[in-house]
């Protein structure tokens, strides 16, 4: 069920090697093709939108039906549970109080008597939202995607999702939605949708950010796009890992290494101990609660491919494979986890003791859950209010302040063989100074 790897005898290498081996070992085939719908939507814009959602969605749309009516709405909150409308409220709510806490601010400084600098902090104007559909329904990514857009300042923001049958959406997507502040929402999914966010068709605007996860071919053409618009990452496979002890409770952790397993065939559940003990009692407990879950199928296939139980001498060891690995998401399940949290330099959302498991930041804890994947928590940061926004910088500069700067400018220029840069400065030098001359 789980790959046991002894770290007092092997290297992180083959761990590497066998999480490598979950990215698809040749991606340009499905990078040509999103390539080529990403063209043909630049080219023909809404008509070849239609096209692609008829052949992939096989659904029929047209400039009536692509975009979700308030009366949509309205009827999909009435279909929500009541119960499930709440939890989305106070999930929300925490979600934005975190997110609060992200803010930046423009600020200014006169350095010196003449010389002022400073920032501007902006919003972006208009911000797309990638939501999963179709036969799935994710309504915490419209939470994680949308709720740090609004608190950023974002004035539009767009969302797209695959349409299911009857050209409807799921009732808790439009629901979360509302709850999370999106101002329109178009029923495309795919790198179709990805190419009328990032170019605009005649129906759909184009945005300034594209964020979200989907399948390979929306990494593809969200990968395709940069630099057209900003996006937030390239999300792969999805991973937790658990650092535990011999006191840790087993039957927590065999339930977290499930919990992320079902996500996907390619998710990698990964413990880390060094406790044999622990690891035992782990294994056991997920032969005694695979049965009564919906996606066991899923669950072992990812457990049997991904799923790694690594022993390691000491918990010192363990962090070590912890900051090598760079895991989206680290539960420390140990007793006294803020202990070990100086010594975490990469992970994507760490998950603090055993009543902390990674399912509530998945849903409810105000964390946002899209973050960076495949080792790429080395350098990227989880999804952010941050991404929303964009800064300027501005300097203001006296006559005084100018004559003051005027012979380093100069220099440096010139060091750089770049004279009309000089000659900039100097034409200003030779008035001021001609100005003090006359005075």
């Amino acid at each position: 069920m789980l790959k046991k790897i002894d770290l007092r005898g092997s290297k992180i290498e083959q761990i590497k090697e066998i999480l490598n081996d979950r990215s698809q070992k040749d991606l340009n085939q499905y990078r040509e093709t999103a390539r080529s719908i990403l063209q043909d939507i630049q080219k023909r814009g809404d008509k070849a939108l239609y096209e692609y959602t008829s052949r992939f969605d096989q659904v029929d749309l047209n400039k009536e039906t692509v975009k979700v009516s308030k009366q949509e709405i309205e009827k999909a909150k009435e279909k929500v549970d009541q119960k499930f409308l709440k939890a989305l409220e106070n999930a929300a709510d925490n979600i934005k109080k975190f997110h609060e806490e992200q803010k930046d601010r423009s600020w200014q400084k006169q350095d010196s008597p003449g010389r002022i600098s400073g920032q501007i902090c902006r919003a972006l104007e208009t911000a797309g939202i990638y939501v999963p559909g179709g036969r799935a329904s994710y309504p915490s990514s419209v939470l994680m995607t949308a709720i740090p857009a609004k608190v950023a300042g974002v004035e539009n923001i767009v969302m797209v999702t695959p349409p299911g049958e009857n050209k409807k959406l799921s009732p808790e997507i439009l629901a979360a939605a509302e709850v999370a502040g999106v101002d329109s929402i178009y029923k495309v999914g795919g790198a179709q949708a990805i190419g009328a966010l990032a170019y605009g068709t005649e129906t759909i605007p184009f945005v300034d950010i594209i964020v979200g996860p989907g399948n390979i071919y929306v990494t593809m053409a969200k990968e395709l796009v940069f630099g057209e618009v900003k996006i937030d990452m390239t999300a792969g496979p999805s991973e937790v890992l658990i650092l535990a002890d011999q006191d840790s409770n087993p039957r927590y952790i065999a339930a977290d290494l499930m919990s992320q397993a079902e996500h996907d065939p390619l998710a990698s559940s990964i413990l880390v101990t060094d406790s044999e003990e622990l690891g035992e009692k782990v294994i056991e407990e997920i032969e005694n609660q695979i049965e009564g879950l919906s996606k066991k199928e899923i669950i072992k296939e990812s457990l049997n491919n991904y799923g790694l139980l690594i022993e390691v001498q000491k918990l010192k060891d363990g962090l070590e494979v912890i900051n090598q690995i760079a895991p989206e998401h680290l539960e420390l399940a140990v007793d006294k986890p803020f202990d070990l949290l100086p010594e975490v330099k990469n992970a994507g959302s760490i998950f603090m003791g055993e009543n902390t498991p990674e399912p509530l930041g998945d849903y409810y804890a105000g964390p946002n859950h899209v973050l960076p994947t495949e080792g790429t928590a080395r350098f990227f940061s989880p999804l952010s209010v941050r991404d929303f926004v964009k800064f300027s910088s501005f300097i203001y500069y006296s006559e005084e302040a100018l004559l003051e700067a005027s012979d380093d400018v100069i220099t440096l220029a010139e060091g750089e063989g770049l004279t009309a840069h000089a000659n900039s400065i100097k034409v200003r030098k030779e008035k001021l100074e001609g100005e003090d001359n006359a005075n």
